[in-house]
């Protein structure tokens, strides 16, 4: 004997129902067969509101009625040939059913046990029409009234099942069954002869009953889903379907907001240690979940993810509890009177405290009756008023199997932390089964995914970009993550994706990432851009691992570090404006990065995509302390002067810098020496020195009125001017055999820059093109400097720095 469920949604539609008899013929060619079906999709809940329309005095109802109506008259219409005798039955159904509503209507009233009659109609007419349906393909089949066999007590819409008496109904009958047996889910009857309905997931409960009674091998619960997934695959899109749980798995799972079972329908089949598949009624052919008594099988410690959402906290404290004994009697005495669930308890050993969660739907009413049962301990001050917080979620680790292993909160509240996931209560029983904590509910989904990423996917890491600037290195810089991602994935365990993207115009999202092969006529399709807009949107989007990337030259964006950092948002900058600022400022945005777990990386603000700050920093890391550096920090100025001689005018080689990207937009920044003294101010604090940008000796080689232009097109007439000066320079250099180069010098806590003569045999004199150069000198590297050195400047070697800073935050 099998005996098998289908849910709401498996016959919800023609198509559905198709595919649920296919899977009734086949079983039923090999065995006997009970299938418990539920009502037609969505039907229940319109059944409802056609209730409450009715006793609202709102003829609304009669709109809900017809459509009900028509959803079964449809599938008679789509599946049945010949279906004169079953409309004809249907039509007497529905006589039935508008009557019920008018009465309704005309009373004002809806009691509980209105309510079962009117909601029981859902399932006695899908069991008829699928009964009808497969009648068609002369298959032995028949339909059996639940009523007729399931005995419940009188508690109308919640109706106790009278086991004894349902079990001894349910063995009697099927002595002598049919090839196939239709069944309703939901529906019973009161020993009085009442109708009753089960409650929430009560075709389930019928099910597991019949299942028991009849001490089958299995019971196959069929729905829209392949199982029960180690997260809600809505949420979680790497969630996978879990092939083997134990029942207190499940139950737990269950309980926490898995919508594939309700806790009390797997009860029975657990009291006879009946195992229970299940199964997806649209793909068939895959697995599913067996539920049984022990599943041993996992070699996870946690089998699924799971939470609740609409959860209120409720925390009653105060001196006045501590070593009195009957606060927590009466707490709980409060809310059971007023008939609300408790879902979570935590209390402080301290005795100080006691946190409960409830449904936020049941808090008001939670508060009065708490805040009045204990009113002369609110009004003496011994205990404080129940202090209510809304808009809250619990998430929960679950597994047979946490107990053997240690460690499994540590990686839970450091998954949970490192994504600035505030956890406001914690609660794990002494089983080990259970690990919950309450957050905020808009953290429900990055909390998911980091606990799931944490526990389930092969350590890959997930990486989500938000990038500020898509200009020349920008365009790069996205053209190589497209062209690694897939080598991220495979040898680096790095799911990066690309989010949001913007320009100085418009801006660009998806949830789901970026396609890198479209993404400018995305963008071209974007919303406005605006700098808050961008930040509000990261929010609200609440990735996991967010990283936002600057790669512009706005001192605007720099002035929004601090907020992403704030949010546990790592932040990338390749604009040197953050680190050369205000010293206080630049330490500020250092201390929030430690604060809040959130890295803050600018390797490209000095030598482009050169490892110079993280050699720096792991010398100073190691306990070194450096004494000296001495640097051509200026790819662009390098550049110019390697470019330049008595040849070419100083206008045309500064020009073509500018062209190849070589120079910022504004030349002038890297031709009066700012740019250099930025880079040597970073590299300062970077050792350890207290430093600011005035403190920088920069001794110019351009000329007064080179300083003074007003424009860039100014600045550059300036230099066709003032040749005769940049030639003298060369010139004078030439004489000495000796090159030019712009060097920056630290020296014992002092900093200069300029333009200098670098004779023959010196490390800076055969620098070539765009190269950069530095040398550390350092306690433990006197006389010899360590060396770092190669191309400073251009598109992409900056865009491939950028990509270095992302594969940093991810091996942090």
């Amino acid at each position: 004997m099998e005996v098998l469920k289908f849910g709401g949604t498996s016959v919800g539609n023609s198509s559905n129902i198709t595919k649920v008899i296919q899977i009734l013929e086949a079983y039923s060619q090999k065995s006997k067969v009970i299938c418990i079906v539920s009502a037609i999709g969505g039907i229940t809940n319109k059944l409802q509101r056609a209730g409450e329309l009715a006793q609202q005095k709102d003829e609304a109802y009669i709109s809900e009625f017809e459509t009900i109506k028509a959803v079964h008259f449809k599938i008679v219409s789509d599946l049945i040939h010949q279906p004169d005798k079953v409309n004809a039955y249907l039509e007497e159904e529905f006589n039935y059913l508008r009557n019920l509503l008018d009465g309704i209507y005309l009373i004002n009233e809806l009691t509980p046990k209105t309510s079962d009659k009117l909601l029981s109609i859902g399932e006695l007419l899908s069991s008829f029409v699928i009964t009808e349906i497969i009648k068609e393909k002369n298959v032995d089949v028949v339909r059996k009234n639940s009523q007729e066999l399931i005995v419940t007590n009188s508690n109308f819409t919640r109706a106790q099942i009278n086991v004894l008496a349902s079990q001894k109904n349910i063995r009697e009958y099927f002595k002598n069954s049919h090839k196939l047996t239709i069944l309703p889910g939901f529906v019973a009857k009161s020993h009085l002869g009442e109708i009753t309905t089960l409650g929430r997931g009560g075709s389930d409960f019928t099910a597991s009953i019949v299942a028991a009674a009849l001490k089958v091998k299995r019971l196959e619960i069929w729905t829209d889903v392949s199982g029960m997934f180690t997260a809600n695959p809505k949420l979680v899109k790497q969630a996978v379907p879990i092939e083997v749980l134990s029942y207190q798995e499940a139950m737990e799972l269950s309980h926490f907001g898995a919508k594939v079972l309700f806790p009390p329908t797997v009860q029975p089949a657990l009291d006879a240690e009946i195992p229970i598949l299940i199964k997806n009624t649209l793909k068939p052919e895959d697995k599913g979940t067996l539920i049984k008594n022990h599943s041993n099988t996992s070699k996870n410690s946690v089998s699924g993810i799971t939470s609740i959402n609409h959860i209120a906290l409720l925390t009653l404290q105060g001196n006045g509890m501590v070593g009195i004994p009957g606060f927590s009697k009466r707490l709980f005495e409060v809310l059971a009177l007023e008939k609300i669930n408790v879902i979570f308890i935590t209390q402080a050993s301290s005795e100080h405290s006691i946190c409960i969660g409830i449904s936020e739907s049941d808090a008001q009413k939670a508060e009065a009756a708490i805040n009045e049962n204990f009113e002369y301990e609110i009004t003496s001050r011994k205990i404080k008023p129940i202090i209510v917080e809304k808009n809250l979620s619990i998430v929960a680790l679950v597994g047979d199997n946490m107990k053997n292993h240690q460690g499994i909160s540590g990686k839970m509240f450091s998954a949970l932390g490192q994504n600035n996931i505030n956890v406001r209560a914690i609660a794990q029983g002494a089983s080990e089964k259970n690990i919950s904590a309450v957050i905020n509910h808009n953290d429900v989904k990055k909390a998911l995914n980091s606990l799931h990423e944490k526990f389930f996917e092969d350590h890959t890491k997930q990486l989500n970009v938000f990038i500020t600037g898509v200009g020349n290195v920008g365009q790069r810089l996205l053209s190589q993550i497209d062209q690694q991602r897939k080598y991220l994935k495979s040898e680096l365990r790095i799911n990066l994706r690309v989010i949001g993207i913007s320009n100085s115009k418009l801006m660009y999202f998806d949830d789901e990432g970026i396609d890198l092969k479209h993404w400018k006529k995305d963008l071209e399709e974007g919303q406005k851009a605006s700098l808050h807009g961008f930040l509000e949107e990261v929010n609200l989007l609440n990735k996991r691992n967010s990283i936002f990337i600057d790669i512009t030259a706005s001192q605007e964006v720099s002035e929004m570090y601090a907020e992403y950092l704030k949010r546990s948002i790592s932040v990338i900058a390749c604009n040197k404006i953050a680190c050369a600022s205000d010293f206080e400022n630049y330490k500020k945005l250092k201390d929030l990065s430690k604060q809040y777990n959130a890295s803050f990386l600018f390797e490209t603000n000095v030598g482009a995509g050169l490892p110079i700050i993280d050699t720096l920093n792991n010398l100073v890391a190691s306990g070194d302390k450096v004494t000296s550096i001495q640097a051509v920090l200026s790819g662009s100025l390098n550049f110019v002067f390697n470019n330049f001689n008595d040849s070419t005018k100083f206008y045309d080689v500064v020009k073509q810098a500018q062209q190849e990207g070589f120079t910022e937009p504004d030349p002038r920044i890297d031709l009066s020496g700012v740019d250099v003294a930025r880079k040597i101010l970073i590299l300062a604090r970077e050792s350890g020195y207290k430093m600011n940008l005035e403190d920088i000796e920069n001794d110019s080689f351009l000329t007064q009125s080179n300083l003074e232009s007003d424009t860039v097109d100014d600045f550059f007439n300036t230099l066709i001017q003032d040749e005769t000066h940049f030639q003298n320079l060369y010139s004078s250099a030439q004489t000495n055999n000796a090159q030019l180069k712009y060097v920056a010098e630290f020296n014992n806590g002092k900093a200069k820059v300029g333009l200098k003569e670098i004779p023959q045999g010196h490390p800076f004199y055969n620098l070539e093109g765009k190269d950069n150069i530095v040398m550390f000198y350092s306690k433990r590297y006197p006389e010899q400097p360590i060396i770092v050195k190669g191309a400073g400047a251009g598109a992409d070697v900056t865009a491939s720095g950028l990509f270095a800073d992302i594969i940093r935050v991810s091996n942090k």
